[in-house]
């Protein structure tokens, strides 16, 4: 059932509750299609999104941004060629940030580097859940598309002055297409 919260693993809710709570303040960018707020999260399901709860998935590199989205939209038949979609450069700050620099440091949280790009999301959606939990406010964590991390915003723990967008643009995804190649 979608939403449901399996039982929190103890050895898991250790194991992060020894990290520090970092404070992050820098640029972000996020992709979404035009019309939508970029500060607006959801409960979509994703990479670090159990369900039960708001986030807001940025990166901290403006392609880092566009190649998840655009990751999703190639699995479609057809790629969507009149769905337009802005890029959103976000000011922000956090304060209780888990940091999960690169793979390696996910290891330890039952986190397969290997398996990483795949659309397998239990293991890092139970981190996600435990960090809310221990009132973390954010993740810092690998991009799966891009060398780059990303970080990914709990909406209801983060003060809406702490983001900002500082600037938008319409993305041309067959000009971005060219640094695939």
């Amino acid at each position: 059932m979608p939403g449901a919260r399996k039982p929190r693993d103890p050895a898991l809710l250790d194991a992060l509750d020894a990290f520090d709570r970092v404070r992050w303040a820098g640029e972000t960018w996020r992709v979404v299609r035009a019309g939508r707020d970029p500060l607006q999260g959801s409960p979509s399901g994703g990479r670090w999104d159990p369900t039960l709860f708001d986030v807001l998935y940025t990166s901290l590199d403006t392609d880092g941004a566009v190649a998840e989205v655009h990751f999703h939209l190639t699995r479609q038949p057809v790629f969507p060629s009149k769905i337009k979609y802005g890029l959103h450069r976000i000011r922000t700050r956090t304060s209780k940030t888990l940091r999960l620099g690169d793979l390696a440091a996910m290891v330890p949280l039952g986190v397969d580097p290997t398996r990483y790009r795949e659309i397998l999301y239990e293991p890092t959606q139970r981190i996600a859940d435990a960090a809310y939990f221990l009132g973390f406010d954010s993740i810092i964590a690998p991009n799966a598309r891009w060398a780059c991390n990303n970080l990914i915003l709990f909406t209801d723990q983060i003060a809406p002055d702490d983001l900002e967008v500082i600037e938008s643009s319409e993305v041309d995804w067959a000009e971005w297409r060219k640094k695939l190649k």
